[in-house]
């Protein structure tokens, strides 16, 4: 299974995927995901999975494939896919991704950034109740594979994570060094 592996290796992976969600089996939005940040479970000092399986976090440890959505400043949401094997604490950050489908322009003719993970989350309509959603089936939003070549990938350290001490510098965030939608750090 693609997400039963270790999160960095799933991390570099999901760069150049696309992220298809369909509304009511009429709309289609497809995005190709540009930026993602690996959160390494409980030995990770800026991932939710740091103190456990608390009820927060739970989803964290497995099975993987499945998304953890959760609010962050009490109005942006924020998408992991869950990574490793179960009962093993991994998750993967969408961060950033290209419009490729469904989406409006600004009026400007360019269409709207999805430019970090609030931003994204917001233009896919993805909630809290999409919180478990399992993503390995090809329903109403999922990840699939266009055959696209691997973009050209680049690393650096997270972004926002500054409390996490040595964890804040780990160059766990990775990213299409190519695309215009990549977040500037």
């Amino acid at each position: 299974m693609f997400y039963a592996r270790p999160t960095t290796a799933v991390a570099h992976d999901l760069l150049g995927k696309l992220l298809v969600r369909r509304d009511g089996g009429v709309t289609t939005r497809i995005a190709r995901i540009v930026e993602v940040e690996a959160y390494l479970g409980e030995r990770d000092a800026a991932s939710h999975a740091r103190r456990g399986p608390t009820p927060r976090a739970a989803i964290m440890f497995g099975p993987p494939g499945f998304l953890y959505v959760y609010l962050i400043y009490g109005m942006h949401h924020c998408m992991n896919v869950v990574t490793e094997t179960d009962g093993v604490a991994g998750a993967v950050l969408i961060r950033a991704a290209a419009p490729v489908a469904g989406f409006d322009d600004d009026g400007g003719g360019r269409r709207n950034p999805l430019t970090g993970p609030g931003k994204l989350c917001a233009a896919l309509a993805i909630t809290r109740a999409l919180n478990g959603h399992d993503m390995t089936r090809p329903r109403k939003f999922y990840v699939a594979d266009d055959g696209a070549p691997a973009p050209r990938r680049a690393r650096s350290a997270r972004i926002g994570v500054d409390y996490a001490g040595a964890w804040a510098a780990r160059k766990l965030r990775f990213f299409d060094a190519r695309s215009p939608y990549v977040c500037r750090a």
